[in-house]
């Protein structure tokens, strides 16, 4: 145990890049100047992340899919390889398929021939309340058509990055315990969406039950979405539960920006992160902040 705060590099493992004036990010079109999304809708690009980013030492980062044009999945990629930017910063892309779309094959054949993109990623939440669904259906995680392409995933060494709620915890421990040679990534410390004491149990109990699966890690990011009137106690009772369940070999930091910054500022979340693991050794967080996701990712 050190007590003191890391203070070595960082490697974010979960951020996201746009440019408006592409026209490919059609959720962020629209709205009302005083709806919850208002303050996205602004390019955020490498400048304005390496600006927040590098006096943080954050040295690398994983670019994850922003909801870019389904119709064109590979053109966020290659719009992201002609971004100049700071040596590891988005030196990692995970990449969108939809693995239920006739042509998702080929699509995966597109992402597997840009070296940077090492995950894919599908938004699969679901949730009992309409209102706290991104998915209108909970069975594709069951669905043999999916299932069918995901097993492609071993020939091109992807990674899937989970972003579930934990009303399908049950049905994600069957899916990793059916591929234990796929790596998957549980998004934003498995979204503990609803905040009651009895539900919060339930999520802190599906971790651990997830963490049993060697091939799943979990991504200590965004922890404000679902506590947007955080305090430093509020958060690392997540952080702690996540590194309970999943040990700090298989838990890493990442951000969420710029979506977290809606609630949560970079520089105040490495704070936090930095003070909720002092206790732990210096190897313990290194690894946290920055050798698990380089791990998982297949950073250099």
């Amino acid at each position: 145990m050190t007590g003191q705060c890391y203070d070595g590099p960082i490697i974010d493992a979960h951020h996201h890049l746009w440019d408006l004036g592409l026209g490919k990010h059609g959720w962020l079109r629209g709205g009302s100047s005083d709806d919850e999304i208002a303050p996205l809708r602004q390019n955020y690009l490498v400048a304005d992340y390496e600006a927040e980013a590098l006096p943080l030492n954050i040295v690398a980062s994983v670019h994850v899919e922003a909801d870019w044009d389904p119709a064109d999945p590979a053109g966020e990629s290659r719009w992201l390889d002609t971004l100049e930017r700071s040596p590891g910063i988005a030196e990692r892309y995970v990449a969108y398929a939809a693995l239920l779309d006739p042509d998702a094959e080929a699509v995966l054949e597109q992402h597997a021939a840009n070296q940077r993109v090492v995950g894919i990623r599908e938004i699969l939440s679901w949730h009992p309340d309409p209102a706290k669904r991104r998915m209108p259906d909970n069975d594709r995680m069951d669905d043999p058509r999916w299932r069918a392409n995901l097993e492609k995933f071993r020939q091109h060494g992807f990674s899937f990055d989970l972003l579930i709620t934990p009303h399908q915890f049950e049905s994600t421990r069957r899916l990793v315990a059916d591929f234990p040679d796929i790596a998957f990534i549980l998004n934003h410390c498995g979204s503990p969406i609803d905040r009651d004491a009895e539900s919060m149990q339930r999520w802190r109990e599906g971790l651990k039950q997830l963490a049993a699966a060697e091939n799943v890690a979990i991504k200590i990011s965004d922890p404000v979405a679902y506590d947007p009137q955080w305090s430093r106690e509020s958060l690392t009772e997540v952080i702690d539960a996540c590194i309970d369940a999943f040990g700090p070999e298989r838990a890493m930091f990442a951000t969420d920006y710029p979506v977290a910054g809606l609630h949560i500022s970079l520089a105040e979340w490495v704070d936090v992160f930095k003070d909720a693991t002092k206790a732990f050794s210096a190897d313990e967080q290194a690894a946290l902040f920055a050798g698990n996701a380089r791990r998982w990712y297949r950073m250099p």
